[in-house]
């Protein structure tokens, strides 16, 4: 067992470690102490190229936290207290149509007007990784930072991995039992096995920050406008300005900065037009007049910027029988919209730790890696079809807003709770959850393009903005399915629960086919009929207001 005192390298030497991580940012380090917590005699070595401390307001996606991951940070690992004080309270996301508008308080705005019951938070990954590595150090982890692989030796056996670091100008060798792989995009096991694999997911994006904070208030005088929230702090959301085939994101720091990207579709918005913050800020006088006028100001001084074309990937394979896996973006990666990225750290991270206990008890580990495996995918796959072929309706203030009830709600009724109730790896339970989970995703899979095709639909007839807040505070299910999943609840109950939540999905998804039959007589149901066959007494989700015509 590694004692605090060891944790602190004064220069390279050999060791050997029960895990060793490779990459010592959001995902490594939360893995580290999600382990020391449960195992405070694991032996566990983390491996990281940059230096400790970082800057504050490093330059990395993943600053907006939504409910599993925030749960992981507050609830597992115990940070709660770092996050209410040295973070910022999201309040939710909020998302402005205003394609091309100098008026954004002219445009539709979806948000809540209200914080909702479970929280989450804007973080600052700086200033957050570096309060990883200083607790995870305090729970004995060994943390080598300014350090960089130059080698990796990994055992098809029962043998030890073996990892070559240079550091300091000189090199060591760590074996270990567990190799796990947190390096990020240098995917460092995933290029020495050969595992890395596109999608179909076309979308590249920009990003930079800029010293102060931007607050969307300050772009209004109406003083009604400026008060549809309570309290008013809009700057608090992510904020997301949406246009056809991108949004915009403004996330805030608790540095004092201002986190800006572009995220595009690759066919609809070519990377060459926004590559360089010159060219970022012309696109941004086009398609977002408005904000390109605020971020002009003098006080929004640039921090950096940096681009990423074909962001989004899979990976053939990301846990081993043979004691090695991947977490965070040294495995795969979606999409920023919807901050699903900690969330998918949250769940691998869990995944890992169980396959090391179970097997420092001795289990065959072979059969629940490949399980875990396959449940991990299949959260993949199903979050994909969120974002794969959607960007051309983001701009369509009547059919997004609807999209982003029913993504939100496939979320809050499956995914979300699983971790919530901490069932991901309750085998027993999640086999009497296969129908629900079967149907559940037969629903979102003919959603998805019924919505597409809807949007379509729109654009050909053309629309034209409103001066309106759709809130989503005020959808008394949609509250309450978020408040939900903070409760307690026993097998029987949890599984009752998982049944009322895919019966709301099957009547929210009515609703949305019959909305959409009123806009277009002759739409395709995408197979939802067939699905929906059964489905009576549908009561009111959503309201008129959210699918009235704007124009």
């Amino acid at each position: 067992m590694h004692d605090a005192a060891d944790t602190r390298t004064t220069g390279p030497r050999d060791h050997h470690a029960d895990v060793a991580i490779l990459g010592g940012g959001l995902a490594g380090l939360t893995l580290a102490m999600q382990l020391r917590q449960r195992h405070p005699d694991l032996a566990v070595t983390v491996i990281e190229r940059r230096a400790h401390p970082v800057r504050e307001a490093a330059h990395k996606v993943g600053e907006s936290s939504v409910e599993i991951g925030a749960h992981y940070f507050a609830h597992t690992l115990g940070l709660r207290e770092h996050l209410e004080t040295e973070q910022i309270r999201k309040f939710g996301f909020r998302f402005f149509f205003s394609e091309g508008a100098d008026k954004v308080d002219r445009c539709t705005e979806l948000g809540v007007s209200q914080l909702m019951p479970t929280p989450s938070w804007q973080i600052d990954r700086g200033r957050f990784e570096n309060h990883l590595g200083e607790r995870a150090r305090a729970l004995g982890v060994r943390f080598d930072d300014d350090a960089v692989v130059r080698g990796l030796d990994i055992a098809d056996d029962d043998g030890d991995h073996a990892v070559r670091i240079e550091q300091a100008g000189e090199t060591h060798t760590v074996t270990c039992r567990w190799l796990v792989d947190a390096s990020g995009r240098a995917g460092l096991v995933k290029r020495k096995l050969d595992l890395a694999m596109a999608n179909d997911h076309n979308a590249n994006a920009v990003w930079w920050r800029v010293d102060g904070i931007v607050d969307p208030n300050s772009w209004s005088q109406d003083a009604h406008w400026l008060q549809r929230c309570d309290p008013p702090d809009r700057w608090r959301s992510t904020n997301h300005m949406c246009g056809p085939g991108y949004w915009f994101w403004l996330i805030p720091l608790s540095s004092g900065a201002h986190s800006l990207g572009i995220v595009c579709d690759a066919d609809m918005h070519p990377l060459d037009t926004m590559n360089t913050h010159a060219k970022a800020m012309d696109w941004l006088r086009t398609h977002q007049p408005q904000v390109a006028a605020s971020l002009d100001s003098t006080e929004h001084t640039l921090q950096d910027f940096l681009f990423l074309r074909h962001f989004s990937y899979g990976v053939k394979q990301v846990f081993s029988r043979n004691r090695w896996a991947l977490t965070g973006e040294a495995g795969l990666f979606l999409d920023p919209f919807y901050s699903p990225g900690s969330d998918f750290i949250a769940i691998s991270n869990t995944y890992i730790c169980d396959l090391i206990e179970k097997e420092r008890a001795g289990t065959d580990i072979g059969p629940y890696a490949e399980l875990y495996q396959q449940l991990y995918f299949s959260f993949y796959e199903n979050t994909l079809t969120l974002y794969q072929d959607q960007y051309p309706l983001f701009g369509d203030e009547q059919v997004m807003p609807v999209k982003v009830i029913w993504d939100y709600t496939y979320y809050w009724a499956l995914l979300a709770p699983l971790f919530f109730a901490e069932r991901l790896t309750d085998l027993a339970t999640l086999g009497r959850l296969r129908p629900a989970f079967n149907e559940a995703r037969a629903l979102n899979l003919a959603l998805q393009p019924l919505l597409r095709e809807w949007g379509a639909r729109n654009t050909a007839r053309g629309r034209a903005p409103a001066s309106r807040l759709l809130d989503q505070f005020h959808i008394g299910w949609f509250r309450e399915m978020n408040s939900a999943l903070n409760d307690t609840l026993d097998t029987e109950a949890f599984v009752a629960r998982i049944a009322d939540n895919v019966a709301r999905m099957r009547w929210l998804a009515a609703e949305i086919l019959g909305r959409a039959r009123q806009d277009h007589a002759d739409i395709d149901d995408h197979g939802l009929d067939a699905l929906l066959a059964d489905t009576t007494d549908v009561p009111v989700s959503l309201g008129a207001n959210w699918y009235a015509d704007a124009a």
